[in-house]
């Protein structure tokens, strides 16, 4: 009885709790890109505001300048420091003091410098628990590698910075895809793919989709490596000598995992609507599906560490940036699930914490 009681307490004082707005990171990205773009887009809708409370990682003469180019009405509250932070507010924590040239649509090196200011500063305040979740706009990957910054990516910078293991995990409401392998050429794929990385992946799968997603009994679906799984080893052995006894000492551990499914025809053939997540051997057999069935509306979802980053499904789009036109729709919804998951992993944590195991023994 006692443990029931302070699971309702616990379950109750976390309602309340969720009426809190959550603090959003949000990096800027590249500034030729259309990462301005999506910001003010997105936070001009005042409704934003009731859920979260944002903070955007730049300086607000940068946010000005997208202000007049875009000709928006957007009010921003300028900070030094995220402990400043007000609600209801849209908050500039600066970054920069400096004025920036901002070329829309031009690669440019230096503006590569700021995306990563930006980006480093909002790690270190997710890291020091200032802010709940990071919401990163699209880099460009060239010109943010220097000395300091040799990463292909947010990924994995992040997998460096946080703790765990970093999965590319891209989500929409209908599909979800996992990758074994993301930004390596395709002639190391098989090289890379062993039963300890299978494993590893689709355990931060399995356990993100119970934690993140609320997902209690996942059933996940696993692509072959090579065309047609191999054909019995016409195509290729790696399906047979390495993938097959991998999933098979999965599923006798316990976990519903189901595959080696032929890549080419899975998705035409609707099959990934029923599971609830997809595991892709290398990034665009992933990608490429996903992308068709789910741009525009799905996030990039960066599972497996103990912070919560998400970011949309496109680039930097050089080829629209300035023009007004960009749609925000994914930015958004990066924006709400990374919500989501943060709420989820709460709730989690309450639900498989034990209060009994911190009650004094009686003698």
């Amino acid at each position: 009885v006692k443990f029931v009681n302070s699971k309702l307490q616990t379950y109750t004082s976390f309602l309340m709790e969720k009426q809190e707005k959550i603090k959003i990171g949000i990096s800027i990205g590249d500034l030729n890109g259309i990462g301005g773009e999506l910001v003010i887009k997105t936070f001009e809708d005042k409704r934003m505001l009731e859920f979260c409370t944002p903070i955007i990682y730049a300086s607000v003469k940068t946010l000005a300048f997208f202000k007049r180019h875009f000709q928006s009405t957007l009010e921003f509250n300028k900070i030094q420091k995220a402990s400043q932070v007000v609600d209801s507010k849209v908050n500039v924590l600066s970054v920069w003091h400096e004025d920036v040239n901002i070329n829309f649509g031009e690669e440019d090196l230096k503006i590569g410098e700021y995306a990563i200011k930006s980006l480093q500063a909002a790690v270190d305040d997710l890291k020091n628990d200032q802010i709940d979740v990071l919401v990163t706009a699209p880099i460009n990957k060239h010109n943010i590698q220097s000395e300091d910054f040799k990463f292909p990516g947010h990924t994995d910078y992040l997998a460096q910075e946080l703790e765990g293991d970093s999965l590319m995990f891209m989500v929409s409401d209908d599909l979800k895809v996992g990758l074994l392998t993301d930004h390596v050429p395709v002639s190391e794929v098989s090289n890379q793919i062993t039963a300890e990385l299978i494993e590893n992946k689709i355990s931060i799968i399995y356990n993100s989709l119970i934690q993140d997603f609320g997902i209690r009994k996942p059933r996940i679906a696993v692509l072959g490596i090579n065309p047609h799984t191999g054909d019995n080893g016409v195509i290729g052995t790696e399906d047979d000598t390495v993938l097959r006894p991998t999933l098979e000492a999965l599923k006798h551990a316990g976990k519903l995992v189901y595959g080696p499914y032929a890549a080419d025809s899975f998705f035409g053939s609707k099959n990934y609507k029923n599971f609830d997540a997809i595991v892709a051997t290398y990034h665009d057999q992933g990608l490429i599906p996903f992308k068709t069935l789910a741009f525009g509306n799905g996030v990039n979802y960066t599972a497996g560490l103990n912070k919560v980053r998400t970011s949309p499904d496109h680039g930097t789009a050089y080829e629209i940036a300035g023009k007004g036109i960009a749609d925000v729709t994914s930015f958004k919804a990066a924006v709400f699930s990374g919500m989501a998951i943060f709420r989820n992993r709460k709730m989690n944590q309450i639900l498989t914490s034990n209060p009994l195991l911190r009650q004094p023994r009686k003698r």
